[in-house]
């Protein structure tokens, strides 16, 4: 598979690539991305103006195909990072994962289409991890009220009241169902 990235820019800077790629003779020749020591900031060069840049995660992986035929697609590359270039007055991101997708049905794909992480108490997970090691090694589990905690318990039965023949109501008057219906009407 290929290497690939996503490069999105600001309108004006677009343009001028575009010149660049399009026409030959040109007087912005030169294009350069480099990154800090921190792998994430960046600056973005053309010609003699220099923009600041940042690498981004995308909240989902991007298949990338190209064709030879116009018939049958190749998948070249999955990307899952962005680099974003800002004006010079624009804020960088504080954020190391970008909200939003490439598209507008993935806006704030982050919070509307996956799920959230379960809160888990860490002590609890490092003893049941300890209970699977021993029983795969053979052993018994440790922590059994850890699995007592987890199962639920039938509710307890209450008693019947006591019958002296059957289909009788014990002395009190008889009623059907039809009895504890409205008679308003």
């Amino acid at each position: 598979m290929e290497e690939q990235f996503i490069l999105r820019v600001p309108p004006s800077v677009a343009e001028r690539i575009d010149r660049l790629l399009n026409e030959s003779a040109s007087d912005d020749k030169s294009l350069d991305l480099s990154f800090s020591d921190d792998g994430r900031n960046g600056t973005f060069v053309i010609g003699d103006d220099h923009f600041p840049a940042s690498l981004l995660d995308l909240p989902g992986i991007v298949e990338s195909y190209k064709t030879y035929d116009d018939s049958v697609l190749i998948k070249t590359a999955d990307v899952g990072q962005m680099i974003m270039v800002r004006d010079e007055g624009d804020p960088a991101p504080d954020v190391v994962e970008y909200r939003h997708g490439l598209t507008p049905p993935m806006r704030d794909a982050r919070r509307r289409r996956f799920r959230r992480e379960p809160d888990l108490n860490p002590e609890l997970v490092r003893r049941v991890e300890r209970d699977l090691l021993n029983i795969m090694n053979g052993g018994t589990a440790e922590n059994i009220d850890i699995l007592s905690r987890w199962k639920k318990t039938a509710p307890a039965r209450a008693a019947k009241p006591s019958v002296s023949e059957a289909g009788t109501n014990a002395g009190g008057p008889e009623r059907s169902d039809s009895d504890e219906s409205d008679d308003s009407m």
